[in-house]
């Protein structure tokens, strides 16, 4: 982690609309703040992030998350070069076969 990150001036507090912003600790929140922030952020949020937290620690939380929606699946592996079949939602989600489609 190389600079300071201050969620509350860096960050939208929106974004963690079910925690106290002020309990957030960004080293031991790192898988929460870097869904939220992929899924929802701005691509100089994601900069900041990925500068923060390191390009190794970012893909290595992402590929790990359970789900990721399409959107933010296609844009991590676009962004770092990664197959979508290397990202654990996916894996997960084929795994799951439902009987209809919404």
């Amino acid at each position: 982690m190389k600079n300071n990150l201050n969620i509350r001036k860096d960050l939208k507090t929106e974004y963690f609309w079910d925690v106290s912003i002020d309990d957030i600790d960004v080293r031991e929140s790192k898988r929460l703040i870097i869904e939220r922030i992929f899924s929802y952020g701005t691509l100089d949020e994601i900069k900041k992030i990925i500068d923060f937290y390191g390009a190794e620690n970012v893909i290595n939380t992402l590929t790990g998350l359970n789900y990721l929606d399409r959107k933010t699946l296609n844009f991590a592996s676009k962004l770092f070069y990664i197959p979508k079949k290397n990202f654990k939602c996916l894996k997960r989600k084929q795994s799951h076969h439902q009987h209809w489609n919404y």
